[in-house]
């Protein structure tokens, strides 16, 4: 195993050379190896494994004062600059609520913690069974570095060992045939929901798949939207400083920006938005749905977008900012419609 390890490494070490600009996730993919293991290669040079119960270790992690959140999907990049502030826990679900930095956590994905030194870029980064990274905060010039020596410390694992137990990502349920469906049903428990939380649990009983359940939807409630509308969208909102909600999602992680976007950059299939504390990098070409949706809630009807790839994996979701028992803009309603017609 030990040969094995090292010859991953030199492996990695001469992929680098040759693709000095290939970023570590793409680096795993085509070395059909998983991201947490690349970086375990560096273990005793660039990469401390850390251990103990990460829940505790997220509680710690206001001490380091301005950091910049990262969570992706194949899709997608979320980095927010910010505090992380109010940071619970209920059993395996976090939450961290502060004004920028704004977090859902599924503790029971992840496994494996490491802090991470990469040409003095320092972070931490964790990774789900499979290896693949659910969420990384990294240090800023604003950052206290003290705090994140003393965090490194507290939760270093005396083994410091490179063999991973990795576990394949399970393979997604079957979607049902839409003649085994209860669609009546399913679509007079859309008009009764009182919030969009609802919506997860209506999938799970009536059986149905995210886009499934989008297609099957009480009609005017979904419609397919065009990428150029999508762009449209972006610039309008852009333009008219309107602020609204990305979410992006990893298998442990959901990451939401509440506010403006400014800067908006096409570079290649890349979609970017470049501002201060705020960046999104979107890989159009894997766009292969993107839903409007509305849903019913206590407060009125909440307006989405919901994009997704070739597989149905959902890529982001996107709404006008809002809070509970707040309607959500008229601006924003009006948006989505004009570019969905």
């Amino acid at each position: 195993m030990l040969t094995t390890e090292l010859s991953l490494r030199d492996r990695y070490e001469s992929f680098k050379n040759e693709n000095p600009k290939v970023r570590i996730r793409d680096a795993a993919k085509q070395l059909n190896v998983s991201e947490a293991e690349l970086v375990a290669t560096g273990l005793g040079n660039t990469a401390t494994r850390l251990t103990g119960d990460f829940r505790d270790l997220m509680k710690e992690v206001p001490t380091l004062g301005q950091v910049m959140a990262l969570t992706r999907n194949d899709s997608c990049v979320h980095e927010r600059h910010g505090v992380y502030e109010k940071v619970s826990f209920k059993d395996l679900t976090g939450l961290v609520l502060g004004e920028d930095i704004d977090l859902r956590l599924f503790m029971q994905q992840w496994q494996f913690g490491f802090a991470v030194n990469e040409n003095d870029r320092l972070s931490l980064q964790f990774f789900a069974r499979n290896g693949e990274a659910v969420h990384k905060i990294y240090m800023t010039e604003h950052s206290n570095i003290e705090a994140y020596n003393q965090l490194i410390d507290k939760y270093r694992d005396a083994e410091q060992s490179d063999i991973l137990q990795i576990s394949l990502k399970p393979e997604p349920d079957a979607e049902l045939p839409d003649a085994d469906i209860d669609v009546e049903g399913f679509q007079q428990a859309w008009l009764a929901m009182t919030d969009t939380h609802q919506f997860f649990g209506l999938l799970k009983k009536y059986q149905v798949s995210r886009t499934q359940g989008l297609r099957l939807a009480p009609k005017g409630y979904t419609r397919l939207l065009s990428l150029e509308s999508l762009r449209n969208i972006f610039q309008a909102a852009s333009e008219s400083s309107l602020p609204i909600m990305i979410f992006v999602a990893s298998q442990g992680c959901i990451q939401i920006h509440t506010g403006t976007i400014e800067r908006l950059m096409p570079t290649g299939p890349w979609f970017n938005v470049l501002d201060p504390m705020f960046n999104m990098h979107l890989r159009e070409d894997h766009i292969h749905q993107i839903w409007v949706t509305r849903k019913p809630t206590e407060d009125g009807i909440v307006t989405g977008l919901e994009l997704f790839d070739k597989d149905g994996n959902n890529i982001a979701l996107i709404f006008g900012k809002r809070k509970p028992g707040i309607p959500e803009k008229t601006e924003w309603t009006q948006l989505v419609e004009y570019y969905q017609s």
